[in-house]
């Protein structure tokens, strides 16, 4: 056994999972139980106890994991063909003592676990009792009344009051964006991956769905352009026209509709299929193409409406993490209402994976980039104004797992927005729970239930999938019980399996129906997908339920509403036991075929179940369960007729048409955000004939190191054809006071630049200079109110001033018994919307990452990082940052991101990871001068290149800084030649 180490170590592992019920089930493999073909208790699985146990059983039928079986299986095989007794003892006690130090493992890792989560969880409830304390007592005056058991205080899902009416709006303009995944509008290849699945079907008939509605013009589905070989080429398409959706119910007179549509961005490598855990470094890439395609079709709507100003998006709505970063970024760059929606949050995933015990959280962070996910999700607490979840449990269990996020705090906030007090800048985005919906139009026919039995429709009316399953059958007209899920060991269909193969009853009852994805073979699969595939397949063959169990390898995603009708004309039934089940779309559409449904109680189905009451929860974890829930549902006829009954009578409040209805009734009544440069005749633009934008973001230079940088750019510039084609622009955490100072100097003067970036990308200056005042000392600095109002959303103002003055006032060194602050706050280097904090010891500052978390406890919205070789600190407005300048200054400008370049050091201040993605050009200067030390980029959570692809064309470096180096990377970056 020495060569089989690492796969025994993996299945004993994972027998530790399954928990001590599924090894009690694998041990009693073959005893009766409950009508199960005898009865009496099931052997103990310690093995000097072990009976009739036998492991090589037990290994091939209860052991589901990710690896393959067969050299274990063959291992036990040659143990019981040995002919000596303590060779076969031997080997036992191999195995023993193997289970004994998995266990141990387990236990450390829980332990470990368990003491993480309860310091986590004092470090959470401190700050926030301190929040609820720093508002007096007096305005929670009738928060304990009626408010306090009132969901739409505690999550803002509130629809009374003065809402508008949908169909007194029109022209709305709606983009939804999705980045992972195969995303088409027919023929879904749900199932061809890990990424394609129930969200990539969600995303598309909502889309679909909204812009069937009235007042809604056009919905715009981004996702990612794939161009790489072995796809169809219909993923390359940039714009896919997706049919629209008929609502039987739900029309009004609404003009023309310019309809739904997936478009396409091209990011990240062209040639290859991005999986989204490999997505995160070409988010901001991303941003950049969707912002050119937001800003060009808003002008084009405003041209077809005939509107006098461009129609921007009435909401930002980001699916999934990625696509949150996405939003977040879009909607701080055109100053539009964002929306998110989590799908399945990293926290929840991040928990689950660590009580399985098998990997540290450094090894899940590796495999899955898991905190750069949460944080991901985190930024999207920060900068949504509502996040819509399908059910309470989604809001109570899992959100309230994010520092960004906490019911009772909630529900306190909402409660003094009600009333008009003081949130001293407080604030929790607006929880709304709005269940998913499913499309009408293949709703079940009389016939498919009613359809006399002894008569069937001739071959020729049947759908071909129905052969496709029925071939496996020997007997087809039994109920089928139906499960949709792919191949993933969190869907537990093996115990699906094993529950119907060890139950006798309900196999002479029933056929069972396993559509598992798509595939042409196990051996081209993901080894995740294969390995359960195997797994349920070795079960098949273990409980020899040839005939009885249909597994087909196609089917098209046009075929499922016959696959549902074909179950259902069996009188058959819809089984989920998935561990946890964050959506249940499967279920409502099983409900919509008139099919009743055995459901997992974990998770979505508990809320759909008190809505539809038309099947059964049941413990996905036990096998005996599930087998008695099935047996009860396709053996009692009346109580199968009243579950599929009350199926079909409430399954209209899943309705597109209500779902539709929830969701703009909440989008219109979102205060009013518009882009601050729509139709303003005044906006400051740069001096005509202007090709090229190069932004000098230096930082981890002094001073005069970064005065003869600037000198060395211009002048890189002013010959050949790059000479008055190109703008310069200073970015910097310096105030305009500062900036002055060192522009001075350099023996410039401010109006050879276009514009100034100061204290971190939270101001915008423009050198404003009379033609009859030509002094350097007249020169004059226009602040950018527009680019103001861009971010002044959710700041905290003077409550946030007065927590960190508070913050800064605990933050100590500590010699022995005495204690020296070295935080204190910078008044000469703040302003309205950067608050400066001076640190006298850069030797010990708390993480960024923890002040981060403390913001977000106390419900405080802001951007913090340390700058000037970490001896300041800056907290700014959430959607104010450098790169997000740069934005706002490209769509003001008219100048395409591709046209400019971002000049950075080797190291610079905490935001400086952010100036590297996107579609301009980033040149890094290396070497030549002196750079402070600090501790700056010791903070992050996550390595840089989960955040920065550094690898991209877009990105050089080059030794030194003398005006030949610059301009040769500007030749190389630009291909403009320079003389």
């Amino acid at each position: 056994m020495h060569g089989n180490d690492n796969w025994i170590n993996s299945y004993l592992d994972a027998i530790l999972d399954a928990g001590k019920g599924a090894a009690a089930a694998g041990a009693g493999a073959g005893a009766g139980a409950r009508g199960r073909g005898g009865g009496g208790d099931r052997p103990s699985l310690l093995l000097r106890e072990r009976g009739h146990f036998s492991p090589a059983r037990y290994f091939v039928e209860e052991v589901i994991t990710g690896y393959d079986e067969t050299d274990l299986y063959k291992t036990w095989l040659r143990a019981n063909a040995m002919r000596s007794p303590q060779e076969k003892n031997t080997r036992l006690e191999n195995m023993t003592w193997r289970i004994w130090n998995v266990a141990r493992k387990k236990k450390e890792f829980e332990k470990e676990e368990a003491n993480r989560s309860s310091k986590r969880r004092l470090e959470t409830e401190k700050p926030r009792n301190d929040a609820t304390a720093e508002m007096s007592e007096d305005l929670f005056e009738g928060v304990k009344g009626e408010d306090a058991g009132d969901p739409s205080v505690a999550y803002g899902d509130s629809t009374t009051g003065n809402t508008p009416r949908i169909s007194s709006f029109d022209k709305l303009y709606i983009v939804l964006i999705s980045l992972h995944g195969l995303i088409r509008g027919e023929n879904m290849e749900l199932g061809r991956d890990s990424d394609t699945g129930g969200q990539v079907k969600y995303v598309v008939e909502l889309a679909k769905a909204l812009s069937s509605c009235p007042g809604v013009y056009r919905v715009d589905l981004l996702t990612r352009q794939i161009l790489a070989p072995n796809f169809d080429r219909g993923y390359g398409e940039p714009d896919e026209m997706l049919a629209s959706t008929s609502f039987k119910n739900f029309k009004c007179e609404r003009g023309e509709n310019s309809g739904a549509h997936i478009i396409r961005i091209p990011f990240g490598p062209k040639d290859k299929h991005l999986a989204k855990e490999n997505i995160w470094p070409f988010i901001q890439e991303f941003v950049d193409g969707a912002l050119g395609h937001i800003v060009r079709m808003s002008k084009t709507i405003g041209e077809e409406t005939g509107s006098v100003c461009p129609v921007w998006p009435a909401v930002i709505h980001g699916h999934y993490a990625s696509a949150g970063v996405a939003a977040a970024l879009l909607s701080g760059a055109l100053n539009v209402p964002m929306v998110f929606t989590g799908h399945f949050l990293g926290k929840d995933k991040l928990e689950g994976l660590l009580k399985q015990g098998r990997q540290t959280r450094e090894q899940i962070n590796v495999t899955y980039k898991i905190m750069r996910r949460i944080e991901a999700e985190e930024l999207s607490l920060d900068a949504s104004e509502i996040v819509i979840a399908s059910t309470r449990q989604e809001i109570e269990e899992q959100w309230n797992l994010y520092d960004g996020f906490e019911v009772m705090l909630a529900r306190k906030l909402r409660a003094l927005v009600k009333r008009g007090a003081n949130c001293y800048g407080r604030y929790m985005p607006r929880m709304v729970i709005i269940p998913p919906g499913v499309e009408f139009g293949q709703l079940i026919h009389d016939f498919d239930i009613y359809g006399d039995e002894d008569n069937p429709s001739p071959a020729s009316e049947d759908p071909s999938i129905w052969f496709e399953i029925m071939r496996f059958f020997t007997n087809p007209r039994k109920p089928m019980i139906l499960a949709i899920a792919r191949p993933y060991a969190e869907k537990n269909i093996a115990t699906l399996v094993k529950a119907f193969g060890e139950c006798h009853p309900l196999r002479e009852l029933a056929n069972l129906t396993l559509i598992m994805g798509n595939r042409e073979a196990i051996s081209k699969m993901n080894k995740i997908s294969a390995a359960v595939l195997t797994s349920v397949l070795t079960l098949i063959d273990e409980y020899d339920l040839y005939g009885q169990v249909a597994y087909p390898k196609h089917h098209k995603h046009s075929e499922v509403p016959d696959i549902y009708r074909l179950a259902a004309r069996t009188k058959g039934a819809f089984v989920n036991v998935a561990y946890f089940e964050q959506f249940g779309v499967t279920l409502i559409e099983a409900a919509m075929h008139g099919l009743p449904v055995i459901a997992t109680k974990h998770g979505a189905p508990v809320e759909i179940h008190q809505v539809l009451e038309n099947g059964l929860l049941v413990d996905p974890h036990d096998q005996h369960a599930i087998a008695d829930a099935l047996y009860k549902m396709l053996s009692e006829k009346q109580f199968w007729s009243r579950c599929r009954d009350n199926g079909l009578k409430n399954i209209h409040q899943f309705s597109w048409p209500e779902h539709c209805k929830n969701y703009l009734s909440r989008i219109l009544t979102l205060g009013p955000r518009h882009p601050a440069f729509a139709c303003k005749e005044d906006q400051k633009v740069p001096v005509k004939c202007r090709k090229h934008i190069f932004v000098i973001a230096v930082d981890s230079v002094n001073k005069e190191d970064l005065i003869q940088i600037i000198r060395n750019s211009v002048e890189a510039t002013r010959t050949g054809t790059m000479s008055g084609s190109t703008g310069f622009v200073l970015s910097t955490s310096l105030t305009i006071a500062e900036l002055q100072s060192v522009i001075v100097r350099t023996g410039m003067l401010p109006t050879d630049f276009d514009a100034f970036i100061c204290n971190s990308g939270s101001d915008i200056y423009y050198p404003s200079q009379s033609s009859d005042v030509p002094s350097n000392s007249r020169v004059k600095f226009a602040l950018d109110h527009n680019y103001r109002s861009h971010i002044e959303y959710r700041w905290g103002g003077e409550g946030l001033r007065k927590y960190l003055v508070k913050w800064a006032f605990a933050v100590v060194e500590r010699r022995g018994r005495t204690e020296k602050q070295i935080i204190f706050e910078d008044s000469e280097h703040s302003s309205t919307y950067c608050l400066a904090f001076r640190v006298v010891n850069p030797n010990h500052l708390p993480p960024l990452k923890e002040l981060q978390k403390l913001m977000r406890i106390q419900s405080l919205r802001c951007h913090a990082l340390y700058n000037h070789g970490a001896t300041r600190l800056s907290v700014i407005p959430i959607h104010a940052s450098r790169s997000q300048a740069l934005r706002y200054l490209s769509i003001c400008w008219g100048i395409e991101l591709p046209d400019a370049v971002v000049i950075v050091g080797e190291t610079g201040d905490s935001d400086y990871e952010e100036l590297f993605g996107g579609l301009h050009k980033t040149v890094i200067l290396k070497g030549g001068f002196n750079t402070p030390a600090n501790r700056i980029h010791t903070v992050r959570r996550y390595p840089l290149q989960d955040v920065v692809a550094l690898d991209s064309s877009n990105i050089i470096a080059i030794e030194g800084f003398s005006t030949g180096d610059i301009r040769s990377a500007m030749q190389q970056q630009l291909g403009i030649p320079t003389q």
